[in-house]
């Protein structure tokens, strides 16, 4: 009931935060960035402003911390009170801080990881389309084949195998998901490949890369910008999810899924601690979502009928 009664105080409160963030855009922005931003809708300024406050937590935790990431401060599961606001861990570290820092870990991995697997998946899905021919099928047929081992297992497969240091997960997070990239930047440089501009810039003498930088990406960056979102999302959710299995971030760095395994014997006293890294990890997949989603929206070129 405590839970419910959390969630409807949140969405509550949200929703007029929302409307004074938007408010506070379109006066503070430039004029044609402010004509955008008085359109977005709620939900868009909603996910912005999550967005923005994650970040903010990110790149001054160390400030906004109350306490070090893997100082021990307290005894086992101690309760909230003034001096540990949302309690201690089972090994007497401040929760509060462990999620601060937790968004420094878990979503700057997550990032870096969805940036090297859309370089690489991007850059060989375009390439595919536009040189076709035994290259397009190479690459196609190697990610079909990847593709037909799910992500997770394939994940923790290597990571068992190469180690869990933190290059090592991006490195393998991004290999495994380059290839849903590579599908998607193909499918949509596929599209552009046909233009007679792109047989014009051939025609001109331009290279490979000129064909890429200057006419292919530009056309489509819009549904590559919106997969990035997308992308992020179940990149962030995957560490998580490796985490909390054991073989993603590693002890004693903080990370939001080995918080969630490390404390859920609270769930059965009725403790809701455990719930607020698994609400951490909701919070902004859907925000990222919501903001996506507004992108979408955009690109599509669709006007709202008044």
């Amino acid at each position: 009931m405590s839970v419910l009664i959390f969630l409807a105080a949140f969405i509550f409160v949200s929703i007029p935060l929302s409307w004074l963030f938007r408010a506070m855009l379109a006066r503070a922005l430039p004029r044609d960035m402010a004509l955008v931003a008085r359109d977005m809708p709620l939900t868009a300024a909603f996910g912005i402003l999550i967005i923005g406050i994650y970040v903010f937590a990110a790149a001054f935790a160390p400030v906004l911390a109350p306490f070090a990431e893997r100082a021990v401060v307290g005894t086992s599961f101690q309760p909230w009170d003034s001096t540990h606001l949302l309690g201690t861990d089972r090994l007497g570290r401040d929760m509060l801080s462990r999620l601060i820092y937790g968004a420094r870990n878990t979503v700057g991995i997550a990032f870096a990881t969805t940036a090297l697997a859309f370089l690489v998946g991007s850059l060989l899905g375009i390439l595919a389309a536009l040189r076709g021919g035994w290259l397009d099928q190479l690459l196609s047929r190697f990610v079909d084949a990847l593709m037909a081992i799910p992500s997770l297992i394939f994940s923790l497969l290597l990571l068992t195998i190469f180690g869990t240091s933190v290059l090592t997960l991006i490195l393998v997070i991004a290999a495994v998901d380059a290839t849903r990239v590579y599908r998607i930047a193909r499918s949509v440089a596929q599209g552009v490949v046909v233009m007679d501009y792109i047989e014009a810039a051939r025609l001109r003498g331009e290279g490979t890369w000129y064909l890429i930088r200057f006419e292919i990406l530009p056309n489509a960056l819009a549904p590559l910008v919106a997969e990035f979102g997308l992308r992020f999302c179940f990149v962030f959710l995957t560490i998580s999810s490796l985490s909390f299995l054991g073989l993603g971030i590693q002890p004693p760095m903080a990370d939001w899924g080995s918080m969630v395994r490390d404390n859920a014997t609270l769930i059965t006293f009725g403790d809701m601690t455990p719930l607020l890294p698994a609400g951490a990890i909701a919070l902004l997949t859907v925000a990222v979502n919501f903001v996506v989603d507004w992108q979408l929206y955009r690109a599509s070129g669709l006007k709202e009928q008044g």
